[in-house]
């Protein structure tokens, strides 16, 4: 009855709980929350949402994903490579930050916990097996450089382009290093610079917290955020105001075909499934398609344009005006920051995060969009196994290091079940943090009573705090997002796993290329790296490795070619083959024995070496017997030699150990070699070391 309970109620494993333990789980849990609170909504940015998202992901998502986790020390919550992930995979569907990308961000969790929930209770981690981990260290590597380098616009405070190409934006965002705003970038590097010094100087120091209050502190005193409304008729430059009305006109009309495209698709679906005529409207959302991508790529560059000119402020005996900067002015240079149809906001200080709602998430149902979810069930798929490799990464290697048992399975449940949960009260896509769930170990956790105390960390925040974080720069919490995402990149895994096996090299070279040149749908480059990783083992498995024995000077067989060795004897050919005998090398074993049989006209045996055959089907029966009679016409025996017990048992079922004679199946290959009369016949001098072998 325990044992049931605990598989439904996984938490009761940490009862009983000791005073020493439970005060350790405090410590450990203000400790995680004090690094909780800001990731959380540098994240949330990451992920195109308002702050306050990633304080909603950090709350009732970690208590349940500690709860019916199997790890008590993984952390949940908002997670740099998922924020990305689901930024990217709404961006065709919504413009990021609007009510409508929110909706679709909490739907998308939804989904990814659903998907999560489902592997786990049908037991399918398994499908892990099917990403290598070359691949998966080629992703990770390309993923922490986009994350990173896509916040690059925040650290400089420029436009960041909108191509939908994340290379392309990044040369963008480059040729912008001439108009980047100086306080911002002191703010960003000063934040860098602090985390590395205080992780190497002073690591047990919440370094996160301490860049935060000191970021939110400066900024307040400096007056760093320095906005101001007006009215076009205060842009008193004609060029400069011409362009401002451009860009909120150029807005408007996208927002205008971006909804009526939204309506079209979604006639589309409905007449396409009742079967009416649908070739008009299909060409109507064809062409709203086209006009959508010309409206963004026109805003995009407006707005690059926009940023370029500097106003100066004066001021007039009626009001102050803005006129265009030129050498000489004296004061600070004032930018578009956002234009609208009758006034404009303009700043001549940096970005900050602002104005944070109060309160606690309500309970509401996501609202489900039918047309968009089919279109985002493969982003969830996606997002759902990536999210469990990262999290069962995090958890064996807490569990190896306090030698406890992780159930896989088990922490897909507790995943989906935080997901899904969380999705009703306002939360995106979350999974497993290694920062923090490191940060958990290293101030002696005991159990995941430490997430909870985390989460009410994040309460107490949404409740009381919020207001004094209105005066932290945003680029303060991009610079925590690089550090966090550098810290991941891991070139010499790629190198070392080039240099053990070419083709596992390959497999995660090609999936960082592929995953930086189709950014941002990074799913493209896991299933580039997915697919290859798995062309390559089967490639192995059609054409495994065989070769033709002959003995060393201490009398032991190796490959003849490898090993610059003479054949085994002059009568008989060893021959040594690499993998099960199935219907998907059959061919290549045939191939092996009749070129080892031509390569050794006057052998009168051939031995196979089955110490490596795990398996034979029935198309390996039927080959075998093939080559039986083939051998026979040659005047040669096929023999095998250490057969394992599950291969032999076939054989017999099949009838083929009689076919190929018991004599001639040997239970070692020393055996084998005695028979043969090896030790009686010297090999002669005449015969010529073996080149060119046969296979790989």
């Amino acid at each position: 009855m325990k044992d049931v309970l605990q598989r439904v109620f996984p938490f009761l494993a940490w009862f009983p709980m000791s005073a020493t333990g439970v005060r350790a789980d405090i410590i450990a849990g203000i400790s995680v929350a004090m690094i909780l609170v800001p990731q959380s909504m540098a994240y949330a940015t990451l992920a195109g949402l308002p702050v306050v998202y990633g304080l909603y992901a950090a709350a009732l998502p970690v208590v349940i994903g500690s709860m019916w986790g199997s790890s008590r020390f993984l952390h949940t919550g908002p997670v740099a490579m998922l924020s990305l992930l689901s930024a990217a995979s709404l961006a065709p569907f919504a413009v990021a930050g609007t009510e409508y990308f929110i909706q679709l961000s909490i739907l998308l969790a939804l989904m990814v916990g659903l998907m999560r929930l489902f592997l786990g209770l049908f037991r399918l981690g398994i499908i892990m097996n099917f990403v290598s981990h070359p691949v998966m260290v080629g992703f990770t590597n390309a993923a922490a450089l986009i994350i990173g380098l896509s916040l690059l616009n925040t650290f400089f405070n420029v436009p960041k382009p909108d191509t939908g190409a994340f290379l392309t934006d990044f040369i963008g965002v480059l040729g912008q290093l001439g108009f980047v705003h100086w306080p911002t970038v002191a703010f960003g590097l000063g934040t860098l610079i602090a985390l590395v010094a205080m992780s190497r100087i002073i690591p047990k120091l919440p370094g996160v917290l301490v860049v935060v209050v000191a970021g939110t502190l400066i900024s307040a005193l400096v007056g760093f955020e320095r906005n101001e409304t007006v009215t076009l008729e205060n842009i008193a430059t004609e060029e400069v105001r011409a362009l401002f009305v451009d860009v909120a006109k150029t807005r408007d009309e996208l927002e205008r075909v971006s909804d009526t495209l939204s309506e079209s698709s979604r006639e589309l679906k409905r007449a396409e499934r009742y079967g009416a005529d649908t070739a008009e409207l299909a060409v109507q959302v064809a062409r709203l398609r086209v006009r959508e991508q010309r409206l963004k790529e026109r805003l995009s560059d407006l707005r690059v344009e926009a940023h370029r000119k500097t106003l100066t402020h004066e001021e007039t005996a009626e009001s102050g005006v803005f006129r265009a900067r030129t050498e000489g002015d004296e004061g600070p240079a004032w930018r578009l920051v956002r234009a609208g149809s009758d006034a404009v906001l303009l700043s001549s200080g940096g970005r900050v995060v602002g104005t944070i709602p109060q309160g606690l998430p309500a309970f509401q149902l996501p609202a489900p969009d039918w047309e968009v979810i089919p279109l985002l069930l493969p982003a969830a798929f996606v997002m759902a196994l990536i999210g469990f490799m990262e999290a069962t990464s995090i958890s064996r290697a807490l569990a190896a290091q306090r030698r406890e048992k992780l159930n896989a399975n088990q922490e897909l449940v507790g995943q989906g079940l935080a997901n899904i949960v969380g999705s009703f009260f306002q939360s995106y896509t979350v999974s497993g943090s290694f920062s923090r769930s490191a940060v958990a170990a290293r101030s002696g956790a005991q159990s995941g009573l430490f997430a909870i105390v985390s989460a009410l960390g994040v309460l107490v925040t949404m409740l009381f705090l919020t207001p004094y974080l209105y005066h932290l720069p945003l680029a303060v919490l991009a610079a925590i997002v690089m550090s966090a995402v550098f810290g991941l990149l891991d070139f010499r895994t790629l190198f070392q796993a080039w240099k053990i096996h070419r083709a596992d090299g390959a497999a995660g070279v090609l999936t960082f290329v592929v995953t930086l040149y189709m950014a941002p749908d990074l799913a493209m480059g896991v299933i580039v790296g997915v697919v290859l990783a798995t062309l390559l083992f089967l490639m192995g498995t059609v054409r495994p490795r065989s070769e033709i024995q002959g003995l060393t000077p201490e009398g032991v067989l190796a490959g003849a070619v490898s090993h610059h060795l003479r054949p085994a004897g002059e009568d008989f050919v060893v021959l040594r083959f690499d993998a099960s005998l199935v219907f998907m090398n059959v061919a290549h074993f045939e191939e092996a024995v009749m070129d080892a049989a031509a390569r050794n006209p006057n052998a009168r045996a051939l031995l196979v070496l089955g110490n490596s055959i795990n398996r034979i089907d029935e198309t390996g029966i039927d080959k075998v017997r093939s080559l039986i009679t083939d051998l026979k016409a040659a005047n040669c025996t096929l023999m095998f030699s250490g057969l394992k017990k599950p291969v032999r048992e076939a054989m017999e079922r099949a009838g083929l150990l009689d076919e190929i004679g018991l004599q001639n199946i040997f239970p070692s290959k020393g055996l084998a070699l005695e028979v043969l009369g090896r030790s009686k016949a010297p090999v002669a001098e005449t015969v010529q070391p073996i080149s060119n072998p046969p296979g790989p």
